[in-house]
């Protein structure tokens, strides 16, 4: 059998409240040290992306999250420095009063989508992030079905 490379699954995580604020973490670690991003990473062997959702949600931001709509899929095979990483991306509900850097977060804060301009961010988050705002108020325009 051949050797074939295989890129790596990542899950990333938009957890928002009621009026489409959301948590970013501040990166601890290369690559993109110091930067934003959202909360999120790699799937283990064995694990859906869902349940990888919810545990690096939990990991990084110390909220219990419930998901709520699958946003994309992310597959550019330069989106990420290490390699070819393709992530998962979600939006998810929790109780943002209870966020708490952990994990490989330096930090972690509530942003609106007005801030969005004046922030340092990481990866393709930019573009994550605007479409998971779409998506989300999407959503909550149809009382939580997507049409």
């Amino acid at each position: 059998m051949a050797d074939y490379k295989i890129p790596s699954l990542t899950v990333d995580i938009f957890i928002y409240d009621d009026d489409f604020n959301f948590i970013l973490i501040q990166r601890k670690n290369e690559p993109f040290k110091g930067c934003w991003a959202l909360p999120g990473g790699f799937v283990e062997y064995g694990e859906s992306v869902e349940t990888a959702a919810v545990r690096e949600a939990k990991e990084e931001t110390s909220i219990d999250v419930e998901l709520k709509e699958l946003v994309n899929v992310y597959s550019s095979p330069d989106r990420d420095p290490r390699g070819h990483t393709v992530t998962v991306v979600f939006t998810a509900k929790g109780d943002l009063n209870t966020k708490k850097a952990d994990s490989d977060a330096a930090d972690i804060d509530v942003f609106s989508q007005d801030q969005l301009e004046t922030v340092n961010l990481a990866f393709d988050h930019d573009k994550i992030i605007k479409d998971s705002l779409n998506k989300a108020k999407k959503m909550e325009e149809n009382n939580g079905i997507l049409s």
